[in-house]
């Protein structure tokens, strides 16, 4: 499957933005999604993941009630819905697809991944 994220941006602290991976070349809907970051300088980090049929969600603490994952099975497109974005989450977003039985957090369970969108929140 091959993943491609948009949606990246330069906003201010407070705003919004909506990220989409779009999937192309496999079954959509047989993949567990999920979503990471890396900040300049540091290590690539879990941000969120939806369950194939969008039952089991999980997020990170540092982003549980700011950000909202979902998907379209119909689109094959996953989201990440940021709000109340702060300096600290600016970074690189990946969008990534796993095959595994059930959704984690670590990304070496996520075998596809997309090239990832910046993001930029300014204070």
């Amino acid at each position: 499957v091959q993943l491609q994220a948009s949606g990246g941006g330069l906003v201010q602290a407070g705003g919004s933005l909506r990220l989409s991976c779009a999937a192309s070349g496999g079954t959509f809907r047989s993949y567990i999604m999920g979503w990471f970051r890396q900040a300049p300088g540091k290590e690539r980090e879990f941000v969120a993941y939806i369950s194939r049929s969008a039952i089991n969600i999980n997020y990170a603490d540092s982003v549980k009630g700011r950000f909202t994952i979902s998907r379209d099975n119909a689109k094959n497109t996953v989201y990440l819905q940021m709000n109340s974005l702060k300096p600290e989450d600016t970074a690189v977003y990946y969008c990534a697809a796993s095959v595994t039985n059930i959704p984690r957090t670590a990304d070496v369970t996520y075998a596809y991944w997309g090239q990832g969108t910046l993001v930029t929140v300014s204070s």
